[in-house]
């Protein structure tokens, strides 16, 4: 927002599955911003709540990527601020991304073992990983993500392989976690290998299981936003698990 107010933007254009949409929109809303939204057009609650934040909404056919490469033309267009994930602001978005990291190591002091961090474009891991490394806080990266539809988890722990945009399913729980190409993706692997941690998939089943049980300590994220806390205990089935983990809850 500050980099649109220094270059005499009053737009702000993304494309959005909704979080980073909804996000958005209200940041713009606070600063006196106006905002567009591209969102897929059979995706979510219609836009329903991005709509309610302020933003100006716009569908396109297809998927998460098809609504960002809308939105890139679409910044053009307007003379508006490109604020995608892979656009001319990242090193800003991912500052912002990683703030739980400084914020965390200000808490804490120690590192903790493992830090889960829900898995869709990859823009989180990669900011967890920068900030980890400027703080010097050797902590392990978990990303966990929906089995089958999203390229960083299908990829782990070979080299970054993009999906057919066909091999995706996307559903009512899974929708932020699901990409044919995550717009972070390589660096995501990379980030997570160097952070000595691994990708890992959960189910509807189990991302609806750990929403539940987070609800009954009164935290109501989504069934993706939960996808941390679904990834650890199955991961525990199967490795010994040593020191704290640190579970990052999104998506409210």
């Amino acid at each position: 927002m500050a980099r649109a107010v220094a270059e005499g933007h009053d737009r702000i254009v993304v494309g959005s599955c909704g979080s980073y949409g909804r996000a958005m929109a209200t940041a713009c809303a606070a600063a006196g911003l106006r905002s567009t939204v591209v969102l897929p057009a059979d995706w979510g609650d219609g836009g329903a709540a991005v709509a309610t934040a302020g933003a100006d909404i716009r569908f396109v056919r297809g998927g998460y990527e098809d609504a960002v490469d809308e939105s890139h033309r679409l910044a053009v267009e307007l003379g508006a601020l490109d604020g995608n994930v892979d656009g001319p602001c990242t090193d800003a978005i991912l500052a912002g991304h990683g703030h739980v990291v400084r914020v965390l190591h200000r808490e804490l002091g120690a590192a903790p073992a493992a830090l889960w961090i829900p898995v869709g474009n990859g823009t989180t891991i990669v900011a967890a990983h920068r900030q980890a490394r400027l703080l010097a806080w050797p902590v392990a990266l978990h990303a966990v993500g929906s089995p089958g539809n999203n390229p960083i988890v299908t990829s782990w722990p070979g080299p970054y392989r993009t999906l057919s945009s066909h091999e995706v399913v996307t559903t009512e729980h899974n929708e932020p976690l699901v990409n044919w190409h995550a717009l972070h993706g390589p660096e995501a692997l990379a980030a997570i290998a160097a952070s000595g941690g691994a990708a890992h998939a959960a189910t509807d089943d189990e991302l609806l299981a750990a929403q539940a049980l987070l609800g009954r300590y009164g935290v109501h994220p989504t069934a993706a936003g939960a996808a941390g806390l679904a990834g650890l205990p199955a991961h525990a089935e199967t490795t010994e698990v040593h020191g704290d983990q640190i579970v990052l809850v999104t998506g409210r």
